[in-house]
């Protein structure tokens, strides 16, 4: 495995506790896409900076790690502008990569099918076509590794005309995709069409196979699944369409967005959405938070919706009844606590469940059961629904 050596800033913007999240999230990606941390380095700063995105002392003691810890790639936990990449690279001289390429790698290596490779190719040609002089200078030396598994390993495709041809026939492309997509969803509009939808690693995946019984891969892993899988499901003679679609993730590439139009228009067009949460982590409710922004960006969050808290299985309470010393932070509140907090929130349409041990699975599924017949009353306002 390539040794990685991560960098991000604590800003005003972005601080202490956030960046520090941001960059054990970037652990997680860069583990993903096959490589090791060996070392992660936090900042502070006003901004970023301009020219190197870190100090410029900074910069020169990364140098002296790289070189005595033999590091095989540099990542930033943000996006590098052209700029900032050609004085990064000239300076540190080795393989140098930002949050967005990686993760644009990551799904360069999962997607499995011709339409979600061609939505992953187009957002890595929009992503590099105004970076293009940059990676020059290491694209064309063939390296391998992770951030290689992309256009760029091809010294024919650096001449921007051909990378701007290049994108308008991968829209094309998609553009007859989209049409096809939208024929097949119009096809499905009698029956009621549910979305799982969430951050990535969640357990999206197992809660489909559990209720679908169907084998979606499930791995603990980021953006596991790509290509939305939908399977038919049928809960007390009711039957509806069950999709399992991508999962979000803070500081998603706008190139992503674009490109994965299709993907999403499936959540737009649901008629529920099942938000999965994943309760262990003690930031799962920024993510849920991060989520709500993308279905809002997408229009889609004026749907109804049933929040399914995941993981219960995992989540550990640490503080005893009569200890009133011990500060109360996310460890030390108990699930009673959440369920009470969010059931409130959600005018009781959340639940908690662990989708891997099937806990409190049948009162998840009485409670899609009813939202479904709702959604089939509203469409179908003559036909008699027994609840």
């Amino acid at each position: 495995m390539e040794k990685a050596l991560l960098i991000g800033i604590i800003t005003h913007e972005q601080p202490e506790e956030v960046a520090t999240e941001s960059i054990n999230e970037l652990e997680f990606l860069t583990l993903t896409a096959g490589a090791k941390t060996k070392k992660k380095i936090l900042q502070k700063l006003v901004k970023q900076n301009s020219k190197t995105f870190i100090g410029k002392g900074k910069i020169y003691e990364v140098k002296e790690i790289i070189d005595s810890e033999k590091i095989d790639i540099v990542i930033f936990d943000d996006e590098l502008t052209p700029t900032q990449l050609r004085n990064i690279e000239q300076i540190l001289n080795c393989k140098i990569l930002d949050r967005t390429n990686l993760i644009l790698d990551i799904f360069a290596f999962r997607a499995s099918t011709a339409y979600s490779r061609t939505q992953v190719e187009l957002a890595q040609y929009q992503y590099l076509l105004p970076r293009l002089t940059n990676l020059w200078t290491h694209l064309s030396k063939q390296k391998g590794g992770i951030g290689m598994k992309g256009p760029g390993e091809k010294e024919i495709e650096t001449d921007r005309r051909v990378i701007r041809k290049k994108i308008g026939q991968l829209k094309k492309q998609l553009k007859k995709i989209d049409i096809q997509m939208e024929t097949q969803r119009k096809k499905r509009k009698e029956m009621i069409r549910v979305s799982l939808v969430g951050y990535t690693n969640v357990g999206k995946s197992t809660l489909m196979n559990l209720i679908s019984k169907s084998n979606v891969l499930s791995e603990n892993k980021l953006f596991a699944t790509l290509d939305t899988k939908m399977k038919k499901v049928v809960i007390n003679n009711t039957p509806f369409l069950l999709s399992d679609t991508v999962g979000f993730i803070r500081k998603l590439p706008t190139q992503l967005v674009e490109s994965f139009k299709s993907t999403l228009d499936e959540i737009r067009e649901s008629d529920i959405l099942i938000h999965v949460v994943d309760i262990s982590s003690s930031n799962f409710e920024k993510h849920m938070q991060s989520v709500n922004k993308t279905l809002k960006e997408i229009n889609a969050s004026n749907k109804p919706l049933i929040i399914v808290f995941n993981k219960i299985d995992l989540f550990s309470y640490n503080k005893k009844e009569d200890d009133d010393l011990t500060e109360w932070r996310f460890e030390n509140y108990d699930l009673k606590y959440w369920e009470k907090t969010w059931m409130k929130k959600t005018n009781n349409n959340s639940v908690f469940i662990s989708a891997i041990n099937k806990k409190t699975i049948n009162k998840f599924k009485e409670m899609l059961y009813k939202k479904v017949c709702e959604a089939q009353s509203i469409r179908y306002p003559y036909k008699t629904i027994s609840y």
